[in-house]
């Protein structure tokens, strides 16, 4: 039939688009892999491999905005925005604090840091409890400028609860023409913000904290907008496994060089994001997972976040030893290595033990 959807249900008694739940978990992955052989080679350009793995956090923005259309589009106004806001709460914060606490544990307790995390404990403290609420902080020794400094991509989350609450307060209220002009503009702001800085992989630094916004708006827009007019888009069909290969074959595609001073990578990064992104979207939502790959895409799926949210602290580690404490090649290998399934086990031990009974309880709690 190539709906997309597989058996297994969404908080409110909707199927999930499997397809599109095993590919947020390939995303997921090549972010963690891209992190760690980066920071191997000290992300020198030339070095790095998944060059482009970081329009992974488009990618996620994009199937954030089709999956809010399709679980809350037709529950308005039977729902209030406080308890939009509530059950968008209970899904995102349980995670967001465990990968805070790890981040926290990793700064205090690092055994390869040497005397580079010597931050006040005030500026320490104001930090993990600025991040549990995903709220920015000011930097902190040898974590660069990251406007989140104990989990670096808690960035992320900050933007995902812009994007939920545009969403309740107007996006929601929208025609498919006036989201369509909305998208149109924050196009042209992709693309204009790609030319400046020669790359999307910004937001995550106070120098580049501006492109956070423009980085959601599209992509978030874009899903929304997919997801109404999905009936009438093409039934494009190619599968789990093929459209995650596309997704690696892009991420794996060489910077662009610039042309006569202007900085052509930030434009084809903006344009994979505008246009590869979406037929992505599209195909996964019209395709069915296959019986071969229906477990892979189904554990990707549930991985992807906790996976995504609890990795860094760990990588910390795996950074200092690289840089402060200067491992030999075999050390680092080993290490670079086993990094990948030490963050896939510790991702299914906070479902299995954190994120499940938390968001029990914390649903039991939203339903009385």
């Amino acid at each position: 039939m190539g709906t997309g959807l597989h058996g297994d249900t969404t908080a409110g008694g909707k199927p999930h688009f499997a397809v599109l739940d095993g590919l947020r978990g390939t995303a997921a992955l090549l972010v963690v892999i891209f992190h760690i052989q980066g920071i191997t080679v000290l992300f020198e350009g030339s070095k790095v491999v998944l060059h482009h793995a970081p329009l992974a956090v488009d990618f996620f923005f994009m199937m954030s905005g089709f999956v809010i259309g399709y679980a809350y589009d037709d529950r308005w106004p039977g729902m209030t925005v406080r308890r939009f806001l509530g059950l968008r709460l209970a899904r995102l914060h349980p995670l967001l604090v465990l990968g805070m606490i790890l981040g926290l544990v990793s700064y205090l307790a690092d055994p390869f840091a040497g005397d580079t995390q010597s931050a006040p404990g005030g500026m320490i403290a104001l930090a993990f409890v600025l991040g549990v609420f995903a709220l920015p902080s000011l930097p902190l020794a040898n974590r660069w400028t990251d406007t989140h400094p104990l989990n670096g991509p808690a960035w992320t989350l900050f933007q995902e609860y812009l994007g939920n609450v545009l969403y309740a307060l107007i996006l929601r209220h929208l025609s498919v023409r006036a989201l369509g002009m909305v998208a149109g503009v924050a196009a042209l702001a992709l693309v204009a913000g790609g030319a400046w800085g020669g790359t999307l992989d910004a937001g995550s630094y106070w120098e580049t904290a501006h492109m956070a916004l423009i980085r959601l708006v599209f992509p978030f827009v874009t899903g929304l907008l997919l997801f109404r007019l999905r009936a009438s888009l093409p039934r494009i069909r190619m599968g789990f496994l093929p459209l995650s290969l596309i997704l690696l074959g892009a991420f794996l595609l060489p910077i662009a060089p610039p042309i006569a001073g202007f900085k052509v990578n930030g434009v084809a990064e903006a344009l994979a994001v505008i246009v590869l992104f979406p037929l992505i979207v599209i195909a996964g939502a019209h395709s069915d997972v296959g019986v071969g790959a229906q477990r892979l895409a189904h554990w990707a799926g549930k991985l992807s976040y906790p996976l995504y949210i609890t990795h860094y602290p760990f990588l910390y580690l795996y950074m200092n030893l690289v840089l402060v404490q200067k491992a030999s090649p075999q050390v680092v290998l080993l290490a670079g290595v086993g990094a990948v399934p030490l963050t896939l086990g510790v991702a299914a031990l906070a479902v299995r033990w954190w994120d499940a009974p938390i968001r029990s309880r914390l649903a039991g709690w939203l339903a009385r």
